[in-house]
């Protein structure tokens, strides 16, 4: 989950995505998180610097023991962290435990992304989902690219795909979009068509 942005983001779509270029998206959607956060798909801990004081606990949810050793080395706020060794698909907390859930840049990646999101959704109390993705573009043109480039890039990229409808996937899980910015960052189109916003579940 976390690989496509710690590993294949900075390096395949280095001049779409510079890390650079992230950072004002990570500090709109992480520096919004409130209360007991989930962050899905932690990875290398890219994220942790940018949580502010709103923050009171941060649940860093991430599969690859090596991204999980990365990111405790990482310098942040003076915020618990507690990091989870876990799939996104069977997070292993209680229903309605934590107040904010974050994902950036990880939807791409999970295979069983509608499961992920549903868990997302039992496990806020109710809460905010804070999101920002890469995903399916609204132009005919780009989206025949992500269709025909999907299968290859899944196989050099841990599995992103460049074609998932984000706001469609968030909303077919049961949340409602209270708010959502889109469009595209410098680069090939049919790998920057962001998804920013937030959701409640419904």
């Amino acid at each position: 989950m976390g690989f496509y942005s710690d590993i294949i983001l900075p390096r395949l779509c280095d001049l779409a995505m510079r890390n650079r270029q992230l950072v004002p998206y990570r500090e709109r959607v992480v520096g919004g998180a409130e209360g007991r956060v989930l962050e899905i798909g932690a990875g290398s801990g890219r994220n942790l610097p940018f949580y502010g004081p709103s923050a009171k606990q941060i649940l860093a949810l991430e599969p690859s023991p090596k991204l999980v050793e990365m990111a405790r080395s990482v310098r942040h706020q003076q915020i618990p962290v507690t990091f989870i060794e876990a799939s996104a698909e069977t997070i292993p907390l209680d229903d309605r435990t934590v107040d904010t859930v974050v994902t950036t840049w990880s939807l791409c990646t999970i295979p069983q992304a509608a499961t992920a999101l549903g868990e997302a959704r039992r496990v806020l109390r109710p809460g905010r989902l804070l999101f920002v993705e890469h995903g399916l573009a609204p132009d005919e043109g780009v989206r025949w690219w992500q269709d025909r480039l999907t299968p290859a890039w899944k196989s050099i990229s841990g599995g992103c795909h460049l074609n998932r409808p984000i706001q469609a996937m968030i909303e077919d899980a049961g949340f409602r979009v209270e708010r959502i910015q889109t469009g595209y960052m410098p680069g090939p189109k049919p790998m920057t068509f962001m998804y920013e916003g937030s959701a409640t579940p419904g």
